[in-house]
């Protein structure tokens, strides 16, 4: 495919993506799409595997049908369909994308295995954007846009979820840094992304810690 080609093709998948995502207030908006592209990019150029193409539009395009952001599940999908079948795309690319797309999410820890180097590399991108001071910010957003509490010490932080559980039962939003986001850094794929995790790892313990303090009214 032309690079022509290529470029017109991420232009128009910026523009829809925009459209849909750029007044989302759970953390999930044009911005958090943004930085996940522009990371995945860089892990793909400095791991020197993958398409970029591949990867970006896959990035572009990957909370799309996210079930938290639709109606249902098949609404989000069909939105993602109808949108690549207007792309100059084969079949196999975008049978790619939807399978990068369908496998990268965290689904409470019952993700499923990733089985092309592109999925891995946007998964991870998605992943770095979920901790550090980003994914602090982005916690509280989702949390509070979800109607749970900052923290409530009497809830118990779970440690084995199911897909239903993880979506729809109890907790708050610093219990979510147990369930998921403290998690993720050792679930990453590429060594680039492991190394731009450490000091955003760090960040959100340091955070924590801080949290606790103040929580308990120490000095």
């Amino acid at each position: 495919m032309f690079l022509q080609v290529k470029n017109g093709i991420i232009q128009i998948a910026e523009t829809f993506v925009q459209k849909q995502l750029g007044e989302d207030a759970t953390g999930h908006d044009w911005f958090h799409v943004d930085r996940v592209r522009r990371n995945a990019l860089l892990i793909c150029k400095q791991e020197a595997k993958g398409d970029p193409f591949i990867v970006e539009l896959a990035s572009l395009l990957h909370d799309i049908p996210d079930e938290k952001l639709n109606e249902t599940i098949e609404i989000g999908q069909e939105k993602l369909d109808s949108f690549m079948q207007t792309l100059r795309l084969s079949f196999e690319q975008m049978r790619h994308i939807n399978e990068i797309i369908r496998t990268i999410s965290f689904k409470g820890g019952n993700g499923v295995e990733l089985t092309s180097v592109e999925a891995k590399i946007v998964q991870d991108a998605d992943r770095l954007d979920a901790i550090g001071a980003i994914g602090i910010a982005r916690a509280f957003a989702y949390g509070g846009k979800k109607g749970q509490p900052i923290y409530d010490p009497n809830i118990e932080i779970r440690k084995e979820m199911s897909l239903e559980e993880y979506r729809n039962g109890k907790s708050s939003s610093i219990h979510h840094f147990y369930e998921k986001l403290l998690k993720l850094t050792d679930m990453l794929n590429t060594e680039t992304a492991k190394s731009l995790a450490a000091s955003r790892q760090q960040f959100m313990i340091s955070f924590l810690t801080e949290f606790y303090k103040e929580w308990n009214g120490q000095l």
